[in-house]
């Protein structure tokens, strides 16, 4: 099982250690257009502070996070999952895993980013700012710019397993399952349930979807659950206490969609 997260604006105020290797980093056919990022960040970051922070969209507030880019090359790094810090993370918690569950992270988790592509939970990267949604001014906008690379390496990744795709919006548009790989692909919506005046109401959660999402994975780990396609997904999460509803693809070569619906949202 590959599961696609996506990464967070909230990170770890530091690494630590050694600085970035890019040789070191997983999905090694990714390097050229990850050097070529990174070289167009570092270089506008160093320029000019002020066009640095209306291409990424930071406030005036913000302008440490364009001195932590221009610094990418030597500041410190860390394991991509200590690193990103948001509510996904938070919920998945993965310092507090069991070595075995933890174990399975390493292999199963990718992460997405507007910088490196995408990532490993052990692969160690420095602090930076720049999500999947900025147009760099000399790449263009990162979304499309890693569709060639990613779709180059992502089909030996994914190998002949399930993929469980977990990523926002912001990230699917860097790489999208085709064919094969596609019908094995599971994409999840989190569904708050409320009954109002005797009538059900769903709506679509942001920041709880994220929790959501967190604790799915974790959970997953800790059963090592090991579907192996979505309807065996399906059947998993419903073991593991999920009220799970699978909208099966109409045509081949397309992904399935799962709704994970909530009546609590924490």
């Amino acid at each position: 099982m590959l599961v696609l997260l996506p990464p967070s604006e909230g990170k770890a105020a530091s690494g630590r250690g050694a600085p970035l290797k890019p040789e070191s980093l997983s999905l090694p056919g990714l390097a050229p257009a990850r050097s070529a990022v990174l070289d167009e960040l570092v270089e506008l970051c160093q320029a000019d502070e002020q066009k640095a922070r209306e291409v990424l969209g930071l406030s005036v507030g913000l302008r440490g996070e364009v001195a932590k880019n221009a610094e990418l090359r030597t500041a410190g790094a860390r394991p991509a999952g200590e690193l990103y810090t948001g509510v996904l993370y938070d919920a998945l918690d993965l310092a507090s895993l069991p070595p075995a569950a933890r174990r399975r992270a390493m292999k199963s988790l990718l992460v997405f980013s507007g910088l490196w592509g995408a990532v490993r939970i052990d692969d160690r990267i420095p602090p930076y700012r720049c999500s999947g949604g900025v147009k760099l001014p000399g790449l263009g906008a990162l979304g499309a710019y890693w569709r060639t690379p990613m779709a180059a390496v992502m089909p030996e990744a994914a190998g002949d397993g399930l993929v469980l795709d977990l990523r926002s919006s912001a990230y699917t548009a860097a790489w999208k399952p085709k064919g094969e790989v596609a019908e094995r692909t599971a994409s999840v919506r989190v569904l708050h349930s409320q009954v109002v005046g005797g009538v059900e109401k769903r709506s679509v959660v942001s920041h709880f979807n994220k929790a959501t999402k967190g604790r799915l994975v974790r959970d997953l780990l800790l059963a090592d659950a090991r579907p192996k396609d979505p309807a065996r997904l399906v059947e998993a999460l419903r073991d593991l206490g999920y009220t799970v509803e699978a909208q099966a693809p109409v045509r081949a070569g397309r992904p399935w969609s799962l709704d994970v619906v909530v009546t609590e949202i924490h």
